[in-house]
């Protein structure tokens, strides 16, 4: 016991010698040190998902008009689809055309461009024939000269679409004209019902269309029309002549006895086997939608038309939607204003960036427009229609509303 005491205190002794003299024994405690506070990680300088992985995202407005993914260089897999507004070769478009003999005129700015793609896809909202009547005079009976024909060739229109409140001004026998016309110039044609099929690189595109101005469109007809082109080709492109005249956002036409609401039969094809949904009448361009990672295009305004009276009317957009594979990955607009009553000319890239800020903007309004719930409105009584121009006609008369549609009172 006295052996242990001692060796404690000689241990003590040696302690207090080490701390520097007589200083009593104190504990230091050991203090971690204090963590540096790290930023959260910046996404922004990561990799987008496409560069990551070289596939393309999910489709997404963002995507849309603010691409992150570089479609490959591969023809073997990728097709391009080419889509312009609407083709009405008729009233002043007729008569310029006419008197200058030069039925390529409407067409020859943007030619280069609309034939630059794997299929190029027309809405023609008039019958062609020879003896059309010639006159700028304003007039909602349309007809073109059978020698725009030549036009048609010259800016690489593949497939024609014949479904709209126009092609029948002259019966019958101006659409059966019309559609024999141009099969005989090596084009397709949709709407007046069989599928157009177009094979690119071993990739079948099927097209169909349907008119629903005037008239309310016929869902079953819809229906069948898609799953019978789902048998014939990989890609179903579905055309609609739909919706109110002279809007950013899609509408009801209201001179429909029970209105489709265009957004409606949109995600009715979509469900139904639709890979694309092209639309077009208004004479406006409009935003466009995703729906279940499908594209939807409510209208791509005027092409070729004679309507000078506003600068809405003057303007349209030439949409390519780009596929790889069955996949659509990529779409480009370019905007386009029409001179000299019936000529599309593309916008400076100053005006072309507004057309495309206000389709991206009509389009995210109506993807908020299509979230919020909607109520059951209450029916309102009908006013008697006022069967007369919307506008004040341009001085040498052209312009005006569609035949067959009157505004309110």
């Amino acid at each position: 016991m006295k052996k242990i005491g001692a060796v404690i205190a000689s241990l003590l002794m040696a302690t207090a010698c080490s701390s520097g003299g007589g200083s009593p024994l104190v504990a230091t405690p050991t203090v971690s040190p204090v963590g540096v506070l790290v930023a959260a990680p910046d996404s922004g300088d990561q990799p987008s998902f496409a560069l990551r992985t070289g596939r393309a995202p999910a489709l997404s407005l963002q995507e849309l008009f603010h691409p992150s993914y570089s479609v490959p260089d591969d023809p073997a897999n990728v097709r391009t689809l080419l889509v312009t507004g609407d083709v009405i070769p008729a009233r002043g478009v007729n008569y310029y055309q006419s008197v200058r003999h030069d039925y390529l005129w409407p067409f020859r700015p943007t030619a280069a461009y609309t034939k630059n793609a794997d299929i190029t896809y027309i809405n023609l909202e008039a019958p062609l024939f020879a003896g059309c009547p010639v006159s700028p005079a304003e007039s909602f009976t349309f007809c073109g000269d059978a020698r725009t024909v030549n036009g048609l060739t010259y800016m690489g229109a593949d497939v024609v679409n014949l479904a709209n409140n126009h092609l029948s001004n002259y019966g019958a026998k101006g659409i059966s004209a019309t559609d024999l016309l141009l099969h005989q110039h090596g084009m397709q044609t949709s709407g007046l019902g069989p599928v157009a099929v177009i094979n690119v690189r071993g990739l079948k595109f099927g097209f169909i269309g349907f008119n629903g101005v005037g008239l309310a469109i016929d869902r079953t007809a819809l229906k069948a029309g898609i799953v019978r082109a789902r048998q014939l080709a990989d890609v179903v492109v579905v055309q609609f002549h739909w919706g109110k005249e002279y809007e950013r956002q899609p509408k009801p036409d209201p001179g429909v006895p029970t209105p489709d609401d265009p957004a409606t039969i949109a995600h009715l094809s979509i469900d139904w086997g639709a890979d694309i949904v092209i639309g077009n009448h208004p004479h406006w361009y409009q935003g466009v939608e995703v729906y279940h990672g499908k594209l939807i295009t409510y209208a791509h305004g005027n092409f070729v038309f004679d309507q000078m009276w506003s600068e809405q009317t003057r303007e349209g957009v030439i949409g390519t939607y780009t596929f790889l594979g069955t996949k659509l990955v990529a779409a480009t607009w370019k905007a386009v204003r029409s001179y000299d009553y019936g000529q599309p000319e593309f916008m400076n890239a100053k005006d072309n960036a507004i057309a495309l800020t206000t389709m991206e903007a009509a389009s995210d309004q109506l993807a908020l427009r299509l979230k919020e719930p909607t109520t059951t409105p209450i029916p309102a009584l009908p006013k008697a229609p006022v069967c007369a121009p919307q506008h004040a006609p341009p001085p040498i008369g052209i312009g005006g509303t569609s035949v067959g549609e009157c505004a309110p009172a």
